[in-house]
């Protein structure tokens, strides 16, 4: 979704490369230009929303990331030979899902997809009053426009799509937050190859056989989750998320008329927490100044949340920040830049499980680990799931 809002100059940038370079190399592996696949993606959205919802056409263009109707009527005929209305009046009514009591909307994943084993490990790290989840609902709070509203995912009827109802002030930005429940989830990245890679790793292999459908959970908010993981700095999961829950609390944004769902929070921003004293929400001193500076290092820009460097440029740029050591540095590579192969070999719960699949074999936590590249992450999560 970059270009709904910035140039193919500005992406080009932001990965390193020209943006004559970045077209030629979309046009060889693609067969399109960035702006061409930034186009077909809004109106593949708007189309489902034509199909899915009751939404009208203006709130469609706009919920799509179009400038105006006149623009997605144009870009709707080039790419589907229909209007929007003729798409519309085209639909069929079997999974047709009326904007009532939320919007719904489907988010199709390729299967195999674990949603109970994620939906697990999310639940143990769920921060009070931002994120609750019962019966199998994922449910938070998030902001759009400024205004607060609430997001509920659970997986689908029909077993191949997670079903999102969005309670928002407006769905302005509603393809973007699907975007971010695909990468929460895990649903963003493609594990095939390193399922197929893995899978034939003597000692992890099996484990990785019997998971099929695990995944790297993501972040929905990239500092919430990086902030959610300094918390968790040398303490059991369950006394972070209790703190984490007392941070939100005392220093994030009350909501109301979200009781009913569990939430009431909106996690505070890195302005918020720059200059906060977290010791009065029961944080010791140093990690609370760790959390400052991070926090104000996000806030004046010095470290880019949506950066696309490399992984050892992350670990080196969160490393210089006090009190950040590898497993932070990892974890945040992992879940908010979503690199592949970090893997926080110090992490009690990986050795745990890292010991029992070594089968007597007189070998390092790190040369194990070694052998999993590029892929140590899809391992991390394995073991830390199913060991």
């Amino acid at each position: 979704g970059f270009l709904d809002h910035h140039t193919e100059e500005e992406l080009g940038r932001s990965v390193g490369s020209s943006s004559r370079h970045l077209r030629r190399l979309f046009l060889a592996y693609i067969g399109a230009t960035p702006k061409a696949v930034s186009r077909s993606r809004r109106a593949h959205f708007a189309r489902r929303l034509l199909d899915e919802t009751d939404l009208g056409i203006s709130q469609i263009a706009t919920a799509s990331g179009f400038k105006s109707v006149r623009q997605m009527n144009r870009v709707m005929l080039d790419v589907f030979r229909f209007t929007p209305s003729e798409l519309r009046a085209k639909r069929g009514s079997a999974r047709l899902m009326v904007a009532d009591g939320g919007l719904r909307l489907q988010i199709p994943y390729a299967t195999p997809f674990d949603f109970d084993t994620v939906l697990t490990y999310l639940a143990a790290r769920a921060i009070p009053g931002v994120e609750s989840i019962e019966n199998g609902v994922y449910r938070r709070v998030t902001t759009t426009c400024g205004y607060p509203g609430a997001l509920e995912l659970s997986p689908s009827a029909d077993g191949d799509s997670l079903e999102l109802v969005a309670h928002l002030p407006t769905f302005n930005s509603i393809i973007d937050d699907v975007a971010r429940c695909r990468r929460l989830f895990g649903l963003d990245i493609d594990l095939s190859q390193a399922r197929k890679a893995l899978v034939a790793e003597e000692r992890i292999g099996p484990m990785i056989a019997g998971m099929p459908g695990i995944t790297v959970p993501g972040a929905w908010d990239r500092f919430e989750t990086s902030v959610r993981i300094i918390v968790g700095q040398q303490i059991t999961v369950k006394a972070a998320t209790s703190l984490a829950g007392r941070i939100a609390s005392m220093f994030g944004e009350e909501v109301a008329g979200l009781s009913e769902l569990g939430l009431g929070r909106v996690f505070p921003s890195p302005n918020d927490l720059a200059e906060a004293d977290l010791t009065q929400a029961g944080m010791p001193a140093a990690r609370a100044r760790t959390i400052n500076a991070f926090a104000t290092a996000v806030a004046t820009g010095r470290l880019n949340l949506d950066g696309y460097e490399s992984l050892q440029d992350i670990l080196a740029q969160l490393e210089e920040l006090p009190g950040i050591g590898p497993w932070t540095s990892h974890l945040i590579a992992m879940r908010v830049f979503r690199h592949l192969d970090a893997f926080p070999v110090s992490d009690l719960g990986l050795r745990k499980a890292m010991a029992r699949i070594r089968s007597g074999e007189d070998v390092s936590d790190e040369d194990m680990a070694e052998r999993w590249r590029p892929w140590r992450s899809v391992a991390a999560m394995s073991l830390w799931m199913g060991g």
